[in-house]
């Protein structure tokens, strides 16, 4: 059978569609390839979100042609909806697959076996105008112990600079009764936990007839108690509400976790990014969050360097994110992205200084996780045992409900089980604990 190998770049919903392609190939009679087997079929499922990540797409595909030189090389993703013309410059590329067909790369692949076309297939339609949310994501587990689950994709926001809805198109949501039967499916299928996935999961259920909402989906999730844990990825701040917050606090099933993009502290630029909420509206929220579930695992997305961005601005950045209980921060420099507005404002701030500022905002982060982590010393946490070990001690891994990992020097007899653990220390910034019989 011919062997496949997915690289995939980016976010968990493109990791969640990767899942998706391998499982179509599968049932197609084709194989995974081992580490280091050569593959007659090479998929690249690319990320453009930043300068950075088109690069390092760009890097992939050289790679694969470059370590499978007889190989079909297919390149899909974020990166080949926006800018097909930079992949065709490649010479070895067979194949160009815009987002829109991402789902037809197996019937495309088994329909036309040339490996030596004189140019790529390019297949790159407008995404704009798409309306439904395409199914090919139902449900699919990959090799991970928490599978993303898509139940979302698009995003109408239009950040000035962010280039994902011009990649995603506008915001499309799974129908409320297919999100519930493949929940189901997984968690026949053994898995404990899933992570429920989308580009703006805020907006889930506005375009769905009847009209419905993520607040609405999470009280059909919990009520029904299909799986012992939901998690939620990140979640924009006007959208997690006082009814989900609630939600997550009472039930049994979500996990204590929230991520949530704040982007910049200063109100100026938040303004100039195009985000529709205040400082204050951020401040309070985590405030909310806080007092209602102090145990909560609290995560926080920041943009440094955004064009007009003064010592001034950075510095309220800085303090509302020290002031408040935040758990870990993601921290990405303003990566300028051609054909959004944000390519041409004026007062650009240099690398170094950029640069500068995302070490102490990193540093700050790396300050907060370590004390979130250590007020859980001594307590029992439940945590789900991962199906692989900690690569560098050879320890079983887990993860609480709160978003903490843990390592624990056990027998594989644990693996893929939800188990009461007491940490014991902070080693390496990392905590180690034992399981409670």
């Amino acid at each position: 059978m011919p062997k496949f190998r997915i690289t995939t770049l980016g976010c968990k919903v493109n990791q969640c569609e990767s899942d998706a392609i391998a499982k179509q190939l599968k049932s197609c009679d084709r194989l995974p390839a081992l580490e280091n087997e050569p593959s007659e079929i090479c998929i690249i499922n690319t990320c453009t979100v930043t300068q950075k990540a088109s690069m390092q797409s760009r890097q992939a595909v050289r790679q694969a042609i470059r370590l499978n030189p007889s190989a079909r090389i297919v390149v899909t993703g974020c990166y080949a909806q926006t800018e097909p013309e930079a992949i065709e410059k490649i010479e070895g590329v067979h194949d160009i697959i815009g987002n829109a067909d991402k789902h037809l790369i197996c019937e495309m692949i088994r329909r036309n076996t040339n490996t030596a076309p004189d140019q790529p297939l390019s297949i790159c339609n407008d995404i704009q105008p798409e309306q439904d949310f395409e199914s090919s994501c139902d449900v699919v587990g990959g090799g991970r112990t928490r599978p993303f689950f898509k139940i979302q994709d698009g995003c109408n926001a239009f950040c000035t600079y962010c280039i994902v809805p011009y990649a995603r198109g506008p915001s499309r949501s799974k129908p409320v009764e297919n999100v519930l039967a493949g929940i189901q499916e997984l968690s026949n299928n053994g898995y404990h936990e899933i992570v429920l996935t989308g580009i703006h999961l805020g907006h889930y259920g506005n375009d769905l007839i009847p009209k419905t909402c993520l607040g609405e989906l999470l009280n059909r999730i919990d009520n029904l108690n299909l799986i012992p844990r939901v998690r939620l990825s990140s979640i924009e701040p006007l959208e997690l509400t006082d009814a989900i917050v609630e939600r997550v606090a009472e039930s049994n099933s979500f996990c204590r976790h929230f991520h949530i993009p704040l982007q910049s502290g200063d109100d100026r630029i938040l303004q100039k990014m195009a985000r529709p909420y205040a400082a204050r509206d951020f401040r309070q929220l985590v405030t909310k969050i806080h007092a209602r579930l102090p145990q909560a695992a609290i995560g926080v997305d920041t943009l440094i360097g955004f064009p007009g961005e003064t010592d001034a601005a950075f510095e309220n950045t800085y303090a509302l994110i020290d002031e408040l209980p935040v758990s870990y921060l993601h921290v990405f420099p303003f990566s300028s992205r051609p054909g959004t507005p944000a390519a041409d404002y004026p007062n650009k701030i240099s690398p170094e200084v950029v640069k500068h500022r995302c070490e102490r905002i990193r540093m700050l982060g790396d300050s907060k996780r370590v004390d979130f982590y250590t007020q859980f010393i001594g307590q029992k946490l439940d945590v789900l045992i991962e199906t692989t070990r900690h690569r560098p001690t050879g320890l079983l891994k887990g993860l609480s409900s709160n978003y903490i990992p843990i390592l624990i020097d056990a027998n594989n007899d644990y693996k893929n089980k939800l188990v009461a653990v007491r940490a014991q220390k902070l080693a390496d910034d990392i905590l180690l604990g034992t399981i409670l019989s």
